[in-house]
This record gives structure tokens, sequence and C-alpha cells, in this order.
């Protein structure tokens, strides 16, 4: 007995779990300038799995220069790394956005505008939906294909309307963004297409994020977004890989 039992337990896979973060910044300049306009420092909290990482919870804040804090966003991951729970604020607009996932079946979003209304939705969760920063990890979770050049669909939540449209993300090559792989996210549709711009993206080899361009969720002014080149740095990584 004593032999069976310890051939048995030395079989079994030995799946380890510690916690783990990441920590990086980004400069935020408007597309075709050079001046920074705002910076986003990320810390996100997880755990590293049998050698993967698997975010928990994520804090952002904004910051202009000199280091006044004007916008925070959290995040969990607790439902889904593609769909997080997220809390936004922006508090010289008095513009909240909260988008909570509720057990991965629905998200629920409450958002306060700018004008001082309350507009409330609810969107049925489906495998290919992608709330807000879950498109950082959408990238992560399919690294083969991104990396071997093949295209991704998927539905990507717009909150303030309530609704997912279809997306694709794509190979791509931009003299804009210096990176080991490149790859841009655009609307499936062709209406949609000639009303959103595509977003482009770089990532070094590990599957971290150095390069985002395009439009940003923070208000240039109560009509409009800043459009931006946001470039990272990273400053911490877990003893783990990041993708598979």
């Amino acid at each position: 007995m004593k032999r069976t039992f310890v051939f048995i337990a030395c079989s079994l896979p030995l799946l380890t779990t510690m916690a783990a973060e990441v920590r990086f910044t980004g400069e935020a300049a408007e597309v075709g300038g050079e001046s920074t306009i705002y910076e986003e420092r990320h810390i996100v909290e997880g755990e590293c799995t049998d050698g993967l990482f698997r975010p928990d919870a994520q804090t952002v804040t904004y910051v202009r220069n000199g280091g006044n804090e004007f916008a925070t966003k959290e995040l969990s991951y607790e439902g889904s790394v593609l769909r997080p729970t997220v809390e936004f604020r922006q508090p010289d607009f008095n513009e909240t956005m909260a988008i909570t996932n509720r057990d991965d079946n629905e998200l629920r979003i409450e958002w306060q505008t700018p004008e001082g209304d309350t507009e409330r939705f609810s969107v049925n969760v489906t495998d290919s939906l992608v709330a807000d920063a879950g498109f950082d990890h959408l990238v992560r979770q399919n690294w083969s294909a991104v990396t071997s050049g093949e295209s991704v669909e998927f539905d990507f939540l717009a909150p303030t309307r309530g609704k997912a449209y279809g997306f694709v993300l794509e190979p791509a090559n931009d003299n804009r963004i210096n990176a080991a792989h490149t790859v841009r996210i655009k609307p499936s549709g062709i209406v949609l297409g000639f009303l959103v711009d595509p977003i482009l993206l770089g990532y070094n080899d590990d599957g971290l994020l150095t390069d985002y361009v395009g439009l940003t969720n923070i208000r240039k002014d109560k009509d409009s977004n800043y459009t931006a080149h946001i470039r990272y740095t990273v400053e911490s990584t877990p003893e783990c890989e990041l993708t598979r």
C-alpha cells in the first residue's frame, strides 16, 4: 500500500501558486505631438499558478505634469479577465463609469455623464465579449495567433451606448510603433468602420504592452476625448510567464 501511494503522489502534476504583480507607467501624448499630456500609473495584482500569471485586480491612477491626480480606475478580474468589473472616475467632469460583471452572465453599466444625467444599460455576456482593459488579456490569450499573423474576431463593449459591436484583432505595420509585435483593433462592420478609427497596439516578446495609439477614456473637454499615443515603461514583472 505504501509503495502504491508514493507512486501515485509522485505522478500527480505539481501546481504552485504565489502572489505576483505587474507595474507599468504610460506617458500619453496627443497623436502627432511630443508633449506629455498625462501619465497612467498601473498596478496589476494577481498570482502565478503553474508558471502562468493571472490578474486579480488592477488600479490605474491618472496624473498630470507635477503628479496631480485627476482620474482613477479600479478593475476586478474575478469574474473574467476579458470582462472585468470597472469603476472609473473623472472628477474634473463629474463623470463616473461603472461596469459590473454579474456572474459572467450579464454586464450592468451605470454612467454618470458630464451633463449630470445617469444612463443605465444591461448587456448579455457571450464568450466573444470583451470589455475595457480586457482587450489586453485577449491579446495574450491569443498570443500564438497574434505572433503568427492570424486575425481574431470578438465583440467589444461600447459602455456609453450600452451595446457590443463586432471587432477584429489583426496584424499591423505602422511606423509610429517600434515594437516586437504590432496589432490593430478595428470594427469588422463596414458602416462602423467609417465612424470608428482603429486602435494600434505594440507588444514586446514577453507579451507586455509597449504602445497604444487611439481614442482614450480621458476627456479633452465635455464633448470629446483625447486621441493619444501612449508609450509604456515596465517597472516590475512577475516571476512567471504572461503568455503560453
